[in-house]
């Protein structure tokens, strides 16, 4: 059974996993989310209120599915973002965005959302997709994430949650428990990765607690909502606007 690392060790312990499971990470995504998955990302673009001609921002970036989709959004003006710092799964997502229609308007770096290298004030929106659950402080990176963005700009974060409905919240966490590190196995040959996401989504804070976390870091109307019963959730908040 896979151990949680410490706080000391995640951030080696997550990109060392990343980097082994890169290749195969968005096959066994839309096979454990039977393909709800590309949905839920659309929702949280959504919820980033991104406009054409807009500039964004989405760490913790990995294969780059919720930059493309940003990019889709803020269309051949604007210009989008992506941070991830596992060498691997930026390859993927480069091979993605040269494949794609936006390869102008997107740039793909390496860097670490715990101190993320841009000035105050540069994006209209940033967004995280399953990333929150893996950083080593998570209200550290939260507050990185409100100061880059602009004010009146939107904070986005799409992650797994807690469903609350009986039955249907034990149903779902055998399936985590038991099934997803069995179709980590077959599909990315990487059983104790899938463990971990068993066991971080198990000590990841509640919607509602990861909602008071962005409103403490100072983010305004911070809220969540769920997704597929809670199975995930969308947590955001928006940056007080210069009156």
């Amino acid at each position: 059974m896979t151990i949680l690392p410490s706080k000391e060790q995640k951030e080696h312990y997550v990109r060392e996993m990343f980097d082994s499971i890169a290749a195969k990470y968005d096959f066994v995504n839309s096979l454990m989310s039977l393909g709800m998955d590309h949905r839920w990302r659309r929702f949280a673009v959504h919820r980033a209120e991104i406009r054409p001609g807009g500039v964004a921002l989405d760490i913790c970036c990995g294969t780059g599915k919720i930059t493309l989709e940003l990019a889709r959004r803020v269309g051949l003006e604007g210009r989008v973002t992506g941070l991830d710092f596992s060498p691997r799964m930026l390859e993927v997502a480069r091979q993605a965005v040269a494949a794609s229609e936006f390869k102008e308007i997107i740039n793909l770096i390496q860097g670490n959302a715990l101190c993320l290298p841009f000035e105050d004030n540069s994006f209209d929106a940033v967004t995280v997709g399953w990333g929150l659950r893996n950083v080593p402080d998570i209200f550290t990176v939260v507050q990185e994430m409100m100061r880059v963005v602009r004010p009146g700009g939107m904070v986005v974060s799409l992650d797994m949650a807690k469903p609350e409905l009986p039955v249907f919240k034990q149903a779902y966490w055998l399936y985590f428990e038991k099934i997803i590190p069995l179709l980590g196995k077959i599909g990315a040959h990487k059983e104790t990765a899938y463990q971990y996401l068993h066991q971080s989504a198990r000590v990841f804070p509640h919607q509602k607690e990861l909602a008071r976390l962005f409103h403490e870091a100072g983010l305004e109307a911070a809220c969540y909502h769920n997704l597929c019963g809670g199975v995930v959730a969308v947590v955001e908040g928006r940056k007080t606007r210069i009156r």
